[in-house]
């Protein structure tokens, strides 16, 4: 087999940490058919969400397309069926893989392409029956996940075709219009010539807010890295996130800057890649900048490893208690070493 174009279906979140995290996926199948074209299908319950923009410009992607998969309907059916059909007739793909375990939404999309157009596709058989939607049938995933981590799911449809993960991490490049503002950022809000430490508290959606740590702790870790490095903060956000940055801020005593919604998800990367190291909750720019390889402390409020990315110029800590701000600020401060001393100490 060597395709010439590859189309993904994925369906879950469109959540900004969960759609990179299939990039680890999409990677190591282009390092295995380098000349195949890899396009991703998003089927999802909230189109024009944030993630799509960052992955319409996604280095490895050839084409992104969302489709709506709510269906109420014969009528919704319908266009379900008619969007995906004008996505196959525009990338004309010779193999399709479905990287989604659960549902049969994206299995039916499977066996319309192969009835209609002969696509051979690759799918899981995760359920009695499911399997036959498919050309090619992966083993379910409680026989083949090893780990917990949320980005190996990704690979058990893969496992047919001989690729694995191998630690492959997920991927981002900076955007055009994020290196305009990256090399911009510091002339338009005066910033000195000093390292940027970066902040993202975010978790500001109600289902998210569990995940920011004490703003108590998280203050006194920052401060205490900022200080070490000699380091401009920058604090990075949505709009409806500017009232927590603007709570971590007050009696803070250090030079920084609250940029919460003053950047676009494309703009994000570059000011992310400014940082020499970034500080984040549990949230999209968190894997943002371990797609980017920019050292991140991530900082969390309990042991969750499902959200834990395993990569040299990645820190995970939990941040619970006072005793635990020591351990933090050191795990920071490794991500400052050069990236062979990082590596000897793991």
């Amino acid at each position: 087999m060597d395709p010439k174009a590859t189309l993904f279906l994925m369906g879950h979140s469109a959540g900004v940490g969960d759609v990179l995290r299939v990039t680890a996926a999409l990677k190591a199948f282009k390092m295995a058919y380098p000349e195949s074209e890899i396009h991703l299908v998003l089927l999802t319950k909230d189109k024009g969400y944030v993630s799509e923009e960052l992955m319409s410009k996604h280095c490895l992607l050839n084409s992104f397309h969302s489709i709506d998969k709510r269906i109420r309907s014969l009528k919704d059916w319908k266009r379900f069926f008619n969007d995906f059909e004008v996505v196959v007739e525009k990338v004309r793909p010779d193999l399709i893989v479905d990287l989604e375990p659960h549902g049969l939404k994206s299995s039916f999309l499977c066996m319309y392409a192969r009835l209609k157009y002969g696509i051979k596709t690759v799918g899981i058989a995760e359920f009695p029956l499911r399997g036959l939607f498919y050309t090619v049938r992966a083993e379910p995933t409680r026989k083949v996940l090893k780990s917990v981590d949320y980005t190996d799911r990704f690979f058990v449809a893969l496992k047919p075709l001989g690729i694995e993960r191998k630690g492959t991490p997920i991927e981002l490049c900076e955007t055009p219009e994020g290196k305009a503002f990256r090399e911009s950022f510091r002339r338009l809000y005066n910033i000195p010539n000093k390292p940027l430490l970066g902040l993202n508290i975010g978790c500001g959606t109600p289902d998210a807010l569990w995940r920011r740590p004490s703003l108590k702790l998280l203050r006194q870790v920052v401060r205490t890295l900022q200080s070490k490095m000699d380091a401009y903060l920058v604090l990075t956000g949505a709009s409806f996130e500017k009232d927590i940055n603007q709570a971590f801020l007050q009696d803070y005593d250090l030079p920084a800057l609250d940029m919460a919604g003053k950047t676009s998800i494309s703009e994000l990367t570059g000011l992310i890649k400014s940082f020499s190291l970034f500080i984040s909750t549990d949230s999209g720019p968190y894997h943002m900048a371990v797609a980017l390889r920019v050292p991140t402390l991530a900082i969390f409020v309990k042991d969750f490893p499902q959200s834990y990315h395993h990569h040299p110029w990645v820190r995970c800590v939990v941040l619970d208690s006072e005793e635990k701000i020591d351990k933090a600020v050191r795990a920071g401060l490794e991500l400052l070493l050069p990236l062979s001393f990082q590596e000897a100490s793991l």
